[in-house]
């Protein structure tokens, strides 16, 4: 008897205890933004101790999180705002409310991004060198296309439409870029030219822009053979917004002479953006954008061309005319709409859908040469100016799921349309479908994530251009997959390494297939302080313009390559990233040296390829193998949004470059003579101009870029500034074509290029602008790009734009 009472009692002692240890208890409450008190839907509230444990808020920015009794510390966090910690006692059944105001304190050095790994990490934590160009400095230098704000970025230039990172690239008319342009992670390059299209990416919907400098290729593909420019566009939060932006400016007079500059007018330009974004019904997120921009452009119309006999125009195989040109013509007119739709599902918490959109009308033109180097800067050469009117147009459609444990789904794809007519019979037309399937776990608990997907691109084109190939419809197909790891050791080592398998086929070309690999490491050796080493490969096909392109105009013409083979890179980088606090200003200095190898360089060479066709022109031909190493610098730091009195931003940088070729006496491709003979054997020494250290055609050795806006009350005040050293080495065909136009004067207008190029040493570029706040809903603005009114040139035979002056408008609501 007294053992059956023992063994009850114990039994009673045991569900005593389990039930004491079940007791639960509730924590809730609301996460919000501190400068502007909107609840932050999406925040995370986890366990310090076991990061696993944890939930997100709604999208009211509410919380509940059931947890044991007892003493926990937790952390709260949110995208683009700082983390906070706090600490709370939970009894049985009871309930604890605590809502936190989360603060941009360490904005600038807490940046999130997610081009490095396609996944949210700080920017300190990546394994790869990244800037990052916030929409502040897009804004505020009343940015009406995307490029010209990317110029500011360190270790970047633009050079006529071709974006170059750490002299990764020369001068291809934009044709075959080896940065990948992204519009949130999918590929916006033209299918047929690998062409990026500047206009037609939304400046008024831009969360912020990732550049990451070196091969990407693992998880970007062929195109990110030096890099990427990610642009990532905004969703609506909790408010809705609207904001109109509008502006209306001139060019300036060039200092430099210009004979009939427009007739001695002042041209001018005038833009409007707008902007609005809203959460329908606590699920619908709907944002719709537009711009509408008309510029008379600072390049005027070309001369008429001079009267050619007809055994002149036989002798120079020039069998067309040449249009003449008036002020009307070089007017561009933009309109563009786009919009971002996404639903958030109720029944299954994670799934959201939707599809995003954006389509352009363009009426526009090219200018490839200027008329000459001295008085006819800023006018075009006759037979170098084309008419164009773009419609362009994509459709994104996509669905993703992420549940509770860290797995998340993701489909995207996208169909680019771009129909292009052009004059001179330039025309083409063209089609890109994609699509990409990407899974994601997140082991919370083991600080790995794992990323793989596998991704299906098909390019098709129509154009007589491309009819070398056999026919004028061509297409690329490219299926890939990829795998990479992110894992972070003892909370101070993050690990990265990455696998990517490429397929291409051309028409009816051989196949080609490629393996990519990348590794790279981040080590946190002291508070604020970051070192990083990392390793890539990089691969580019060529683009079916590169390949087939057969076109002329005047005695000029563009030749076909179709035995033009895949460039290959290899890239290795180790940095230091340098966190640092005065009082609020917060930031960080980025300091990396870098070394690039290429194999089967593309180049965009001059000479007489076919008389037979044209007397002389240019063909897309594979130059050997180069280097490129350096060194490249940034700082970047902000004081706090909070402080509504005084603020500073700065973006500052230095880039310098050894780009050489490493085979400078191969002879890559043989030219012919007027008569139709064998020609001249190109190397790169028999093409170059300058062969002093082997440098390469069409490189900045040393480049300067800043970027600071001061912020006081109500005004603000931002200057930038751009130094571009002396371009060392260019085409010696530029020479020849020089002698070529000299012996056909008077029936040919001259063409010049060698001497501006010789006699300018490098460049310095200031812009500057001011601005007034009328309210907590509209800004005024001045702003002056080029405020020396210098006349520079960044390639041969282009001018870049004289001195603007705009008003901006802007309301907010």
């Amino acid at each position: 008897m007294v053992k059956r009472l023992h063994f009850v009692l114990f039994l009673l002692i045991i569900s005593f205890s389990a039930a004491l240890a079940q007791q639960t208890g509730i924590l809730k409450g609301k996460i919000t933004e501190l400068a502007t008190k909107e609840e932050l839907p999406g925040a995370t509230i986890q366990l310090v101790k076991d990061l696993s444990k944890g939930t997100a808020t709604d999208i009211n920015g509410q919380y509940y999180l059931e947890l044991d009794t007892g003493y926990h510390q937790l952390i709260v966090g949110f995208i683009g705002l700082g983390s906070d910690t706090f600490s709370v006692r939970i009894t049985a059944n009871g309930i604890v409310e605590k809502n936190i105001s989360l603060r941009p304190v360490a904005k600038t050095l807490e940046t999130v991004v997610v081009s490095s790994g396609k996944f949210e990490q700080k920017i300190e934590d990546i394994t790869v060198s990244m800037e990052v160009l916030k929409p502040n400095i897009i804004n505020n230098k009343n940015t009406t296309s995307i490029e010209t704000a990317l110029e500011q970025v360190p270790g970047l230039s633009v050079i006529d439409n071709d974006p170059q990172i750490r002299g990764g690239s020369g001068f291809t008319f934009g044709v075959g870029s080896r940065v990948a342009i992204v519009v949130d992670g999918i590929p916006l390059l033209s299918g047929d030219a690998g062409r990026p299209e500047w206009s037609y990416i939304p400046v008024e919907n831009i969360e912020q822009v990732e550049i990451i400098k070196g091969a990407s290729s693992v998880l970007y593909g062929s195109s990110a053979l030096n890099g990427v420019i990610n642009i990532r566009t905004a969703y609506p939060r909790s408010k809705p917004k609207t904001i109109i932006n509008y502006s209306v400016g001139n060019y300036s007079q060039p200092e430099a002479p210009a004979e009939n500059w427009y007739n001695k007018s002042i041209p001018g330009f005038t833009n409007l953006n707008f902007l609005h974004s809203r959460i329908i019904k606590n699920n619908l997120d709907l944002v719709i954008g537009g711009n509408i921009n008309v510029d008379q452009g600072y390049i005027g119309p070309p001369p008429q061309a001079p009267f050619l006999p007809t055994d002149l125009k036989q002798a120079l195989l020039i069998t067309d005319s040449i249009y003449t040109f008036s002020n009307n013509d070089m007017l561009k007119i933009r309109g563009r709409v786009n919009f971002n739709l996404r639903y958030r599902s109720k029944k299954f918490p994670g799934l959201n859908y939707g599809v995003n959109g954006n389509a352009m009308l363009n009426k526009t033109n090219m200018v490839f040469a200027w008329l000459d180097d001295s008085l006819g800067l800023y006018r075009g050469y006759p037979g170098a100016v084309f008419l164009e009117n773009q419609t362009l147009f994509n459709f994104d459609p996509f669905i993703k799921y992420h549940t509770s444990n860290g797995v998340s789904h993701s489909l995207v794809t996208r169909v680019f349309h771009s129909d292009n007519v052009i004059s001179n019979n330039q025309s083409n037309r063209g089609t890109m479908y994609y699509g990409e399937y990407q899974l994601q776990r997140v082991f919370k608990s083991l600080d790995l994530a794992f990323t793989g997907g596998v991704v299906g691109n098909l390019s098709q084109s129509q154009s007589r251009l491309y009819a070398s190939s056999g026919s004028p419809n061509n297409r690329i197909i490219n299926a890939s997959g990829y795998v990479q790891l992110d894992k972070k050791f003892w909370r101070i080592l993050n690990m990265s390494g990455g696998f990517r398998y490429e397929y291409f086929k051309m028409n009816n070309q051989q196949s080609v297939v490629a393996p990519i690999f990348r590794a790279g490491a981040n080590l946190q050796v002291m508070r604020g302080t970051f070192v990083r080493v990392s390793y890539g490969q990089g691969f580019r096909y060529p683009t079916i313009t590169e390949r087939y392109i057969t076109t002329k105009a005047g005695m000029f013409g563009i030749f076909p390559n179709p035995d033009l083979k895949p460039e290959q890179s290899r890239s290795f980088e180790l940095g230091l990233k340098q966190g640092f606090k005065i009082g609020s200003f917060t930031g960080y200095f980025d300091m990396a040296g870098f070394y690039q190898k290429y194999k089967n360089t593309i180049e965009y060479l001059f000479g007489v390829w076919d008389p037979s066709v044209a007397l002389v022109g240019f063909k897309f031909v594979n130059t050997g193998d180069s280097r490129v190493r350096g060194v490249d610098m940034s700082i970047a730091a902000a004081s706090p949004e909070t402080n509504k009195r005084f603020g500073i931003t700065a973006l500052i940088g230095y880039t310098y470059i050894e780009p050489v070729s490493l085979t400078p006496d191969s002879v890559y491709a043989h030219t012919k003579n007027l008569s139709g003979g064998p020609g001249e054997a190109l190397s790169y020494k028999t093409s170059s101009m300058d062969t002093t250290g082997n440098i390469l055609k069409y490189r900045f050795k040393n480049m300067v870029k800043a970027d600071v806006e001061f912020k006081i009350f109500k005004f603000g005040f931002g200057v930038s500034y751009r130094y571009y050293s002396r371009m060392q080495n260019i085409d010696k065909a530029f020479a020849t074509l020089e002698e070529v136009t000299y012996n056909a004067y008077p029936y040919m207008n001259k063409i010049k290029a060698v001497n501006f190029w010789k006699s300018h040493d490098g460049f310095n570029i200031f812009d500057a602008r001011l601005s007034y706040k009328l309210g907590e809903k509209q800004k005024l603005s001045l702003i002056c790009n080029n405020v020396f009114n210098l006349a520079y040139s960044l390639r041969p035979m282009k001018i870049e734009a004289p001195r603007t002056t705009s008003l901006q408008y802007v309301y907010s609501f």
